[in-house]
């Protein structure tokens, strides 16, 4: 404990780090606020959660603001959305390729496309979601109410945006990732308070039981979160003024997860589907409807075993795309870095697709368990808004962000020669003598 109060003291002693931290909680807490601002022409005591399905979980990753009709309903998913188009594109498209090259001018008119995007994304997304509004809690349903909600909902996500980009340059840790995750805490007390008092004095045990197995499942995101297999690379020896030096021996670290909570989200985004063809083709074939929308249901057996094996699809598929062992072998081939024993060139780019092919699948596998935890916890009596925390996209989010903020908050202490937030003056799962390989 002394250990901790110690640590939190260094923090606040560092003034740059310190007004990071506040400016952090300042961008929240109006991020939180805006949250809770009804749209206009909206009756906040008339309104009914229609958050089900996918829209259950943007409300769970909007922290409410979805149910809430609140002029953050979209939050910064659009943003997200708009980021992976381009990235894809320019996986799959030169033009957006050759400008990925251009450095940061490149960078500047991906930025750029990715704000146009973004507003074309939450301009559609809105006309859905005001169609999702209980029409009891709409005072003036016409077409200026339509329009006006338009407009409010996508300024409200560029703000969101706008607060993202601030808390990264003016605060800690990725503000994007961050606004995400605060969404997503949020809900955490009020799921706990709830689970507790469903409970009782007859239920504290199981309730406690509960708080344990929660416990040792976030001890494992975090596992799968930082596990990497290292590449040992060595570097020839160079010769400078005469004399020679002996090469550097480093490592390049395939993380077991390299594609992070996007197989999740990707897999979400196709299971939506069967409900919405499955509402459209119940006229026409009653029991393809029915099977179609069974399949949707999340907690049925069929759904969570086709929800594990789109997971593990678009796990190998975005790791794929992320990592590139051709782009690696030639970066390592130009530095004059080698693997030992393995020769330069295409056998090296071969080494290492072998490598990341056989931590892929286990960490796949891991993934998918993760992903469907939450429907195992709600069919063994947790409460749903409660279970929602027991795997799934909300807890490697937030274990993914707060791990990347404590590196960070880590990296100042240690700059300025304070103790780190661990014993051994670092935290566990952090890499050093990295060799750069893109």
């Amino acid at each position: 404990m002394n250990k901790l109060f110690t640590t939190i003291k260094n923090i606040f002693a560092i003034d740059d780090l310190r007004t990071r931290i506040l400016n952090t909680l300042g961008f929240i807490a109006i991020f939180r606020l805006g949250s809770y601002v009804v749209l206009p022409g909206i009756d906040p005591s008339q309104l009914k959660s229609n958050a089900q399905g996918i829209f259950g979980v943007l409300d769970t990753l909007l922290g409410g603001a979805f149910s809430n009709a609140s002029i953050f309903a979209l939050g910064i998913m659009p943003y997200i959305s708009a980021s992976i188009v381009l990235q894809l594109l320019t996986i799959a498209v030169p033009y957006f390729q050759k400008m990925q090259k251009e450095g940061e001018s490149g960078r500047k008119k991906i930025n750029q496309i990715t704000r146009v995007l973004t507003i074309a994304i939450t301009l559609a997304q809105s006309i859905g979601f005001i169609a999702t509004i209980n029409s009891e809690a709409i005072v003036t349903n016409n077409t200026f109410f339509t329009i006006s909600s338009m407009i409010i909902l996508t300024a409200g996500t560029m703000f969101c945006m706008w607060l993202g980009e601030k808390i990264t340059d003016k605060g800690i840790g990725n503000g994007i990732s961050m606004l995400i995750m605060i969404g997503i805490a949020s809900r955490l007390p009020g799921a706990l308070i709830a689970e507790a008092i469903s409970k009782q004095l007859n239920g504290a045990l199981i309730f406690i039981f509960e708080l344990i197995v929660l416990y040792f499942i976030v001890m494992a995101v975090v596992m799968l979160t930082q596990a990497i297999r290292r590449i040992p690379i060595q570097y020839a020896k160079q010769l400078g003024g005469g004399s020679s030096v002996a090469g550097q021996r480093q490592f390049i670290p395939l993380k077991v997860n390299a594609a992070g909570v996007m197989p999740i989200i990707f897999a979400q985004s196709l299971m939506f589907i069967p409900a919405l063809v499955g509402s459209m083709w119940r006229d026409v074939n009653e029991e393809v409807g029915s099977f179609l929308t069974t399949l949707s249901d999340p907690y049925s057996f069929v759904h969570n075993l086709l929800f594990a094996f789109l997971i593990l699809v678009f796990t190998y598929f975005y790791t794929a795309i992320s990592v590139n062992p051709n782009q690696i072998a030639d970066d390592l081939k130009r530095s004059g870095g080698f693997v030992p024993g393995i020769k330069p060139g295409l056998a090296t780019s071969e080494f290492i697709d072998d490598v990341l092919s056989k931590i892929t699948l286990p960490g796949a596998i891991f993934l998918a368990i993760i992903a469907i935890l939450p429907t195992f916890a709600f069919q063994l009596g947790v409460s749903r808004e409660f279970s929602s925390f027991f795997g799934g996209t909300s807890l490697i989010i937030m274990v993914g962000v707060v791990l990347d903020t404590m590196n960070q908050i880590e990296s100042y202490l240690l700059m300025k020669h304070y103790d780190g937030m661990m014993k051994s003056g670092k935290l566990k799962g952090r890499t050093q003598n990295i060799a750069i390989a893109s």
